[in-house]
């Protein structure tokens, strides 16, 4: 067994049986082959079956030289174990050499979050008397109220809106749909939008159902996205260094700070693992503080 056949094995694999999203198989590939590169570059003759754990610690030690981050790191062993993992379900080897390969431990940066407050005030910046005004407000209020991935919002289409029962259909990474309830507010300022400020737009071919739009009638960027937020913000007096992403993970701190399901949080930003949600959902020290001093039994005299 070789590289180049293994390899094409699991592509095919990753796209009929896992259904994971082109992006994800490309990305996938790409570490297995930086991998068969470094072998080459070693002059090292070893197949897929004949690899040792000892050869992916030479791998990283290699990598690492070249300042290659943590995560970077990280993600190629999660590229590669997973190839792995392939050929063992697949009975191609007798023994998976990565089962015992560590992965560089990535810090955990918490990214900034906005109070309720902030929220509002970004929002309530947006110049109105502008018709991408509305499009702006009603593009923020979404973007928050349902916590939705800037790749999300882009990309979400007129018919996977429920005006009756509050929900959208979100389809996230590596194509997976889930449905997400999107407020009064974002619901009215939805229909607004579609109805003063859209449907007076020449829509381009091929974007007709996406709902937000720019002034050429086509899709919206995920960069536009940046600088409309960065704009509004600088305008509102925001001094955090804030992206459309926090405006997702203010949305999981406020709902923890209501009080709702961790697991219900999880379901609606669409994270296979808790864990990930227990990162992105993290609680200020004075919210910390009032909940053990409310609750806990040692918490007051």
């Amino acid at each position: 067994m070789n590289w180049k056949i293994s390899i094409l094995g699991f592509k095919s694999f990753l796209k009929l049986e896992k259904s994971v999203s082109s992006s994800t198989v490309e990305a996938y590939l790409l570490d297995i082959n930086k991998f068969v590169q470094f072998l080459e570059l070693k002059e090292l003759d070893v197949s897929p079956e004949a690899a040792k754990l000892s050869h992916f610690q030479d791998f990283l030690s290699y990598i690492n030289e070249f300042g290659l981050s943590a995560k970077s790191q990280a993600r190629l062993i999660s590229g590669i174990k997973a190839f792995f993992k392939y050929l063992l379900l697949e009975d191609l080897i007798k023994h998976d050499p990565t089962q015992l390969l560590e992965s560089p431990k990535i810090p955990r940066k918490l990214p900034a979050v906005l109070s309720v407050e902030e929220i509002n005030d970004i929002i309530a910046a947006i110049d109105l008397s502008k018709p991408e005004g509305e499009r702006n407000k009603t593009m923020l209020e979404t973007l928050y109220s349902c916590g939705l991935r800037v790749s999300e919002l882009i990309n979400l289409q007129i018919t996977n809106i429920f005006f009756d029962s509050e929900f959208i259909k979100v389809v996230g990474k590596g194509d997976k749909e889930r449905i997400v309830p999107m407020g009064s507010v974002a619901s009215k300022l939805i229909k607004q939008y579609i109805k003063d400020i859209r449907s007076h737009i020449k829509v381009k071919q091929g974007h007709e159902d996406f709902l937000f739009l720019n002034r050429r009638g086509a899709q919206l960027t995920r960069q536009m996205v940046f600088i409309i937020i960065n704009d509004v913000a600088a305008i509102a007096r925001i001094e955090k260094n804030i992206s459309p992403h926090t405006f997702r993970h203010s949305f999981a701190t406020h709902l923890i700070e209501g009080g709702a399901d961790l697991r219900a949080i999880q379901e609606m930003l669409g994270h296979e693992s808790i864990t990930t949600t227990e990162i992105y959902t993290h609680l200020d020290r004075e919210y910390l503080r009032e909940a053990i001093m409310s609750f806990h039994p040692r918490g007051k005299l």
